[in-house]
């Protein structure tokens, strides 16, 4: 039996480059290789561990509207862009995104093509693993920042993530290491530049994720009629006390979180799964489609049919 090639194997590395150089060149190299064998058609290679994947673009990306989760991403290769209410952070090969909160973001890959695509390394944060190592160690404060920050990338990090990648074609290592791997990216994170952003959401009473409680209830039901006062007993909050803190973490007051969050969905319903433009407003909650389509072509700048024909244009 032939064995096949490992996906470290092939990327060789200039000798004369820091450890620093040598680990960003090599993590790019090996999730380079994964992702082209297992790119879908939305540039997403899934990976056998939950939360953790690999976007790639090879040419500038359309804007993308989404409800981003907490999750970390590594650039390494290509330029993006991601807008968070006033907030617009440009970013590159050698910087990481991280984001603490479900948010509401408009995005797009800036600097990509054929040649040199966008690549990065994206893994989902578990709020579960924070609470247990910020247990643990020794005790820091707590950051008020923005839900969303740009930093460089850390070389413990960029380590941990490639020591990760490289048992994706190792099935049994994986299956015994990759959590605890995983579970040493987290800590690297507690433990560097963005330690103090982290720490509120290992904070089980902690603002951050008080308001984490609402904003489940929100996406859950989002084309349900919002309950301010079910959100505020979630949260543990009085009514004003929760709209004061809900809008600090998410930058949105909820009925403009669960509105961006419904016309986000109904795009979805729409370009992703055919479905018709009065379908996908009755669907996500809306009563009145008139309604749907102002505020679809307010927030998307163009109204819900444009973009249909803009999307079967294209493909």
């Amino acid at each position: 039996m032939i064995a096949m090639p490992r996906l470290s194997e092939g990327c060789a590395l200039d000798t004369e480059q820091s450890e620093g150089a040598k680990t960003s060149a090599a993590l790019l190299c090996v999730a380079r290789k994964y992702a082209d064998a297992h790119l879908n058609k939305e540039g997403v290679a899934t990976t056998p561990i939950p939360g953790v994947f690999i976007l790639s673009e090879t040419a500038p990306s359309i804007l993308q509207f989404a409800i981003t989760k907490p999750l970390l991403a590594l650039v390494l290769q290509g330029r993006k862009r991601v807008t968070m209410g006033s907030h617009t952070f440009d970013f590159g090969m050698g910087e990481s995104l991280l984001v603490t909160m479900d948010v509401p973001t408009v995005s797009q890959v800036i600097t990509a093509s054929a040649a040199t695509p966008y690549y990065s390394f994206v893994v989902e944060l578990d709020a579960a693993v924070i609470t247990e190592l910020v247990g643990d160690m020794d005790k820091l404060e707590a950051s008020p920042d923005l839900p969303v920050r740009v930093d460089q990338i850390e070389e413990d990090v960029a380590e941990t993530a490639l020591h990760l990648l490289k048992l994706l074609d190792r099935p049994h290592a994986l299956k015994m290491l990759g959590r605890q791997l995983v579970r040493e990216l987290h800590y690297w994170l507690l433990s560097g530049r963005y330690g103090k952003s982290m720490r509120a959401l290992g904070n089980t009473d902690s603002h951050a994720r008080r308001i984490a409680r609402a904003v489940e209830i929100i996406r859950a039901k989002y084309d349900q009629p919002l309950r301010i006062k079910t959100l505020a007993d979630a949260a543990g909050m009085s009514i004003s006390v929760f709209h004061k803190h809900f809008r600090n973490v998410t930058t949105l007051t909820p009925l403009q979180f669960q509105k961006q969050l419904r016309l986000v969905e109904a795009r979805k319903l729409m370009l992703v799964q055919g479905a018709a433009i009065s379908t996908a407003a009755h669907r996500v909650g809306y009563e009145s489609v008139t309604q749907f389509t102002r505020e679809y072509s307010r927030m998307f700048g163009q109204p819900p049919a444009r973009s249909i024909r803009d999307a079967r244009e294209s493909e």
